[in-house]
């Protein structure tokens, strides 16, 4: 029999830069940048929080905003001795130039010139630069590497992004079982190839939750009433509703997206697409295929196929034929007005 060990989990920039913080050894230079803009926010929080002395802030510490810095203005920034604190730093935020992208402000001379200059940061100082992304190939970057310190902040593993929801949680005084911080993650769309969620949208969800419930305990009805994600994780979230005989949780979810102006027929043709998808992936299971050799085969989303592995474990293929019959059935008699659209849907999981 073969064996599957799995993988050590990376190591994200944020642990990185915090163990680093701690044993000080960020500088005198670092670039930071990536998808995880919150948590470029926080590392300079984190940066400015361990070298600045609160009293001295407005003279040892520099932010300047990318698409006004000058060559000169970040050498007179890094030049300023420091008052009281244990390090000057200078944020250079948004700099245009370690994402490759060429600057009014600066010439391809200037360009050379600040690449060099962050080989020679003065003493005493610390240069932060971050960006949405960073051209690896360019001088800036190369330099920055070299000298100092590179973090790039990409997308949180779901073990990760599971924990930071649940400090959240906590730090409101709220708690939620592993259940629930689940179905609010993969509900969340954060996981989406196409979705464009981060953190900050993560982070503004949590908020809603938070409000919305009324105990200690987050409930499921909590995170439904107020995270609409996106059509697909939505539908994935009611499908999951159904499966596991929670069909109160499912009308909830159907009648959130009805309200939210989703059209029926689309939600009907993802139902159909998830179903098929499904029977798909259940058959390749029985056949003894692995979600590596699926994904290969499907040619779709991991999150999808992951998602449709834990359906196929609830439903024979039987099964998984006559509720899709139902499906194209149903949509049948919506299109030929034997049914109204929101009275069908909702036949739909009653008979499922």
């Amino acid at each position: 029999m073969a064996y599957q060990y799995k993988q050590a989990e990376k190591e994200h920039a944020f642990q990185k830069i915090s163990k680093d913080l701690k044993a000080d050894k960020v500088g005198p230079v670092a670039a930071l940048f990536g998808r995880e803009q919150y948590l470029v926010h926080w590392s300079c929080e984190q940066i400015v929080d361990k070298y600045i002395n609160p009293v001295c802030k407005e003279m040892d510490l520099s932010i300047l905003e990318g698409e006004l810095a000058t060559v000169d203005s970040i050498k007179e920034a890094c030049e300023t001795f420091t008052m009281m604190s244990e390090k000057r730093v200078v944020i250079v935020k948004d700099f245009a130039l370690l994402e490759g992208i060429k600057s009014k402000g600066f010439t391809e001379s200037q360009e050379n010139q600040i690449a060099d200059y962050v080989k020679n940061i003065p003493e005493g100082c610390l240069l932060i630069i971050t960006a949405n992304s960073a051209d690896k190939r360019k001088k800036l970057f190369k330099a920055i590497n070299e000298n100092g310190q590179t973090y790039d902040f990409e997308a949180l593993s779901e073990k990760a992004l599971k924990s930071f929801v649940e400090k959240r949680f906590k730090s409101a005084g709220k708690s939620a079982k592993p259940s629930i911080i689940n179905e609010f993650v993969q509900n969340s769309g954060y996981f989406h190839k196409e979705a464009d969620y981060t953190l900050y949208n993560l982070e503004n969800d949590i908020r809603k939750i938070i409000a919305y419930s009324e105990g200690e305990q987050i409930l499921l009805s909590d995170v439904l009433a107020t995270v609409s994600g996106n059509l697909e994780t939505s539908i994935f979230a009611m499908l999951d509703a159904i499966s596991i005989g929670r069909k109160d949780e499912a009308y909830i979810l159907l009648n959130s997206l009805l309200n939210a102006g989703e059209n029926t027929y689309m939600i009907l043709s993802l139902v159909a697409s998830q179903f098929e998808t499904i029977l798909e992936v259940k058959e390749m299971l029985e056949e003894g295929k692995n979600q590596q050799q699926i994904h290969s085969i499907l040619k779709i989303h991991e999150f999808r196929i992951k998602k449709a592995m834990s359906f196929a474990g609830r439903y024979s293929v039987d099964n998984l034929r006559k509720i899709l019959t139902k499906v194209y059935e149903i949509d049948r008699n919506i299109k030929t007005g034997i049914l109204e659209q929101n009275l069908a849907l909702e036949l739909f999981i009653a008979q499922i």
